[in-house]
């Protein structure tokens, strides 16, 4: 990574924190320069304006959840995905002690009335978030770890509109016990529960031999 690249990369890192924290509207371009230590020229030579310092965070910050997503969204199967997603949710936010929230969230309720490329990178962003729990539900119902009768769609919107709002209450509280109960919520909304093993069990209003019959037959 070259000097500039560095540079770059530091106001990045800088502007999230600051955005995460104070918000992108009352961040002012003297925060930005205290916090990287640079002077007006420099930071413009990189940026034109705070807006793009501001899309450059996003872009950052998408490339990341989607790496989290890949790790949060693994596990022996369908269901243990899932379970894996919500703690994984919950050990970021224990990390960062409840403090910043998420800054998608964030940028859409400070910025979704008010900026249309904010708003527009945002929606993309939940979009394909929204598109990788669905897919793993529709796995988790054909496994029959989770209730059948629930849209795969609707219920991925809900999940991920629901961790949102239990990040932003954990947040306001500095407790985990918020999000904790928005995933208990959660898992009991879809059936999944958790053996002592692990491995999620198949919910008591389906039929657990009928889903392992359609498993096989989707296996060959």
């Amino acid at each position: 990574m070259t000097k500039g690249e560095q540079t770059r990369q530091k106001i990045i890192s800088e502007a999230r924190r600051l955005f995460e924290l104070k918000g992108f509207q009352t961040t002012g371009l003297s925060d930005l320069l205290v916090a990287t230590g640079l002077k007006k020229g420099a930071l413009y030579f990189h940026f034109s304006s705070k807006e793009e310092i501001g899309l450059a965070v996003l872009e950052s910050a998408q490339a990341e959840l989607e790496i989290f997503l890949d790790q949060a969204l693994s596990g022996a199967t369908p269901g243990a995905c899932l379970e894996n997603f919500f703690l994984s949710i919950l050990d970021w936010q224990r990390q960062l002690n409840f403090a910043g929230g998420c800054i998608f969230g964030n940028i859409a309720l400070e910025m979704g009335d008010t900026n249309a490329r904010f708003t527009l990178f945002v929606d993309q962003v939940f979009t394909a978030w929204i598109a990788r729990i669905g897919e793993t539900l529709s796995a988790a119902r054909a496994s029959g770890e989770v209730r059948a009768e629930l849209p795969a769609a609707a219920l991925a919107r809900h999940i991920v509109a629901a961790t949102e709002g239990g990040i932003m209450l954990s947040r306001l509280k500095k407790d985990e016990q918020p999000l904790q109960d928005c995933f208990d919520s959660l898992r009991s909304l879809l059936g999944l529960s958790i053996t002592p093993t692990g491995r999620p069990q198949v919910p008591v209003s389906i039929n657990a031999d009928s889903c392992e019959q359609q498993t096989k037959k989707e296996r060959y």
